[in-house]
């Protein structure tokens, strides 16, 4: 009898991904579905798709989800896992939708300690719509908006989420991985899972930022590209835990 040894999540339909070659949003989908059912909580997980590359993402997963108005998926999320406590819900948003047009929502969110997890893709630049600067563009770095690259004192600094979050008292599990390499993509799956494991135990907020690339928009191969998040990348949003309250003994959230 011949072994499986590889197969597609239950939490993953049949689709095919509309993503542009080379793009990492599909390596997340898969780490959420493989996360969700090493934990064994595939039957009560409601999901909410932001505005964005990523919009079409209820597409994709065997959940039930919500589609969100732009930067509003926080707040989304916040009533469904009120008025449904035992559900695992998330929240999947990409950096101009979390950073830019939501960022009350996350930043309220979090401080209240609403008990959910939160998927941030950063790849620094507004991908659906063409390339602009977004919220999380490096210093340097060309868009179709900073031709000449990203400068500081024009344009403002790159904003941080994990450091900012996790100044806030609310939040239980803060957390920047990466999928340039496969180790990297291991390392996030175990924080995916780490941020749903937080919510199952009603610890509070989580969150967690993965850098991603754009090759289209970084006018890039796709190696290129994950050679730009492992080294550019890295540099600007250093990876690591930021807050684990069960590292501090502190319990948070609802």
């Amino acid at each position: 009898m011949d072994k499986i040894v590889f197969r597609k999540p239950k939490l993953l339909n049949d689709t095919p991904m509309h993503y542009c070659p080379g793009c990492t949003h599909g390596i997340v989908h898969r780490l959420i579905a493989e996360a969700l059912e090493e934990l064994g909580d595939t039957d009560n997980v409601i999901g909410i798709a932001p505005v964005g590359c990523a919009v079409f993402a209820y597409n994709y997963f065997t959940c039930d989800m919500f589609q969100a108005a732009h930067g509003r998926a926080p707040s989304v999320a916040t009533g469904v896992k009120r008025a449904n406590p035992n559900s695992t819900v998330f929240v999947y948003q990409g950096d101009g939708d979390l950073a830019s047009i939501g960022m009350a929502e996350i930043v309220h969110a979090a401080t209240r300690g609403e008990n959910i997890t939160v998927i941030f893709i950063n790849n620094g630049i507004y991908g659906m719509t063409g390339g602009q600067m977004a919220p999380t563009t490096l210093p340097g770095q060309k868009t179709t908006t900073s031709q000449s690259g990203r400068n500081p004192l024009e344009h403002g600094n790159p904003i941080k989420i994990c450091e900012m979050l996790s100044t806030l008292t609310g939040p239980a599990y803060i957390a920047r991985t990466s999928v340039h390499d496969v180790k990297a993509v291991r390392a996030t799956r175990e924080a995916i899972k780490k941020g749903f494991k937080m919510q199952r135990e009603k610890k509070g907020f989580s969150l967690i930022e993965i850098l991603s690339t754009c090759p289209t928009n970084f006018h890039m191969s796709p190696v290129a590209a994950l050679e730009y998040a492992k080294t550019a990348g890295c540099e600007a949003y250093p990876l690591g835990v930021y807050k684990d309250v069960e590292q501090s003994n502190e319990v948070k959230g609802k």
